[in-house]
């Protein structure tokens, strides 16, 4: 077959597409319709958008003479050795108790499974008893209907002696239907159908994740990028605890520094790990969530900033105030979107207790006391949580000493994130035309649909 004609065919295809999308600098046109690029959160991106944004970073940040600093290999023997080994420790004493933890000292991309999974049951759980509520109220509505027909029909014909004993009797009848079709309306082997079901539904329909596309044996080539966002992929247990502490201590004195119950703590753990529905509420003592947190982020295999980036981020401290937001913003655009979507949660949330760390005054001329956790306090306290240095095995001290030559300056980092976490991850109308020209040479056909999406997308806002 000769492949010259498919070759023609495709180069005027190619010819089409880029003759009615020109893009210029902050703006693109389209079939004679011109629209400007508006900074837009990463969240916000199509998962083909955020891969493409992630090469883009690199390329810029290597352009700027950080590519001594960029360490990307993470598929070393030695390092899938050290993991393993690990990771072995960390499991050894959930094993001895008969489960594997789905939230603690694992992988951040399988706690994100696993809590997929979780709300997976709880979304079927509730469609069945939406079911059963469903059932009920048509049975109920049946059965009124029925008991208006019976009088509509006894008054046309003059019953005039009913038997009242009659009368209840059927009404008693009637409720012990109901029962009985409440009790057997749904089974449990149509639940285990629901939850079969609503499985495969969401598995077209959200992406996949890398502890996934492991078991499915996803080749990267064949694999096939999402033109929509990704949802947001932020653990379950990060959530709830920055929602409680939002919620209920942000005002409490010292939080993340005064201690702690172990035991309820440990309690807490070990429910999560379970993937039990845990619930926090106003009993729930602010320290402990607070403690959980931090324990979530200092047990992680791997820290939420990668340990490759660990240098990175750091000579971010030396550069000029009016650079380190750029080179910043390119770093975050190289995470992983799970480590990405969970940084912006955390910062998110640190930066609204910081917030509430100063003395107020209420409306009644009454002083509120702040919690005194300014953004560098609590970057003293989360920074070697969020940004290690890869750990080694040996005796060797030099890695303790640099460590500690280095605090100062991850707290320097760390401060920074928190301070400024809404610009750091806003992709600039600049950033997204370069993406887009990048998908132009090599994805032509997405094009239009993107840039409508993104179109719209500003009309509504």
């Amino acid at each position: 077959m000769d492949p010259k004609p498919h070759l023609s065919s495709m180069l005027l295809r190619l010819f089409t597409i880029h003759r009615s999308i020109i893009v210029k600098k902050g703006s693109f046109s389209m079939l004679g319709q011109s629209f400007k690029f508006e900074p837009v959160f990463i969240q916000d991106l199509s998962e083909l958008e955020r891969d493409r944004l992630q090469e883009i970073a690199f390329f810029h940040l290597r352009e700027k003479g950080f590519s001594n600093n960029l360490l990307i290999s993470k598929d070393s023997p030695k390092r899938e050795l050290n993991l393993r080994m690990r990771l072995d420790a960390l499991y050894k004493e959930k094993k001895e108790k008969g489960y594997h933890p789905q939230v603690f000292g694992i992988p951040l991309s399988e706690v994100i499974a696993f809590d997929r999974i979780y709300k997976q049951k709880q979304d079927a759980l509730k469609e069945s008893r939406r079911n059963c509520l469903n059932l009920e109220a048509s049975v109920m509505t049946f059965r009124t209907q029925k008991l208006n027909n019976f009088f509509s029909l006894s008054s046309s014909l003059n019953v005039s002696c009913y038997n009242s004993r009659g009368l209840s009797s059927l009404l008693e009848n009637d409720v012990n239907d109901v029962k009985i079709q409440r009790r057997g309306g749904v089974s449990v082997d149509c639940l285990s159908e629901l939850d079969d079901s609503h499985t495969r539904l969401l598995e077209a329909l959200q992406l996949s994740h890398p502890f996934e596309l492991e078991s499915k044996k996803v080749t990267e080539k064949s694999k096939r990028l999402s033109l929509n966002p990704i949802f947001r992929q932020v653990p379950r247990v990060v959530d709830k605890c920055c929602r409680h502490i939002e919620t209920c201590g942000l005002q409490t004195v010292g939080i993340f520094r005064l201690g702690s119950s172990k035991k309820r703590v440990r309690q807490l753990r070990d429910d999560f790990d379970q993937g039990k529905d845990v619930i926090l509420d106003e009993e729930q003592s602010i320290h402990d969530v607070a403690a959980l947190l931090k324990e979530f982020l200092r047990d992680m295999p791997d820290p939420l900033l990668p340990s490759e980036l660990y240098s990175a981020f750091l000579s971010t401290s030396e550069i000029h105030k009016g650079e380190q937001i750029s080179f910043l913003q390119l770093l975050i655009f190289l995470l992983p979107p799970c480590n990405c979507d969970t940084l912006y949660r955390i910062l998110q949330f640190l930066n609204k207790v910081a917030s509430h760390s100063e003395d107020i005054c209420g409306p009644d001329n009454q002083e509120i006391c702040g919690n005194k956790m300014t953004a560098a306090n609590l970057a003293t306290v989360f920074g070697p949580n969020l940004l290690q240095r890869e750990k080694t095995t040996g005796k060797d001290l030099t890695p303790y000493v640099t460590e500690v030559e280095d605090s100062a300056k991850i707290i320097l980092v760390v401060q920074i994130l928190i301070e400024n976490y809404d610009l750091l991850f806003t992709v600039s109308p600049e950033l997204q035309q370069e993406v887009l020209e990048s998908l132009i040479q090599t994805d032509p056909d997405v094009i239009q649909y993107l840039i409508r999406r993104k179109h719209k997308s500003h009309l509504l806002n």
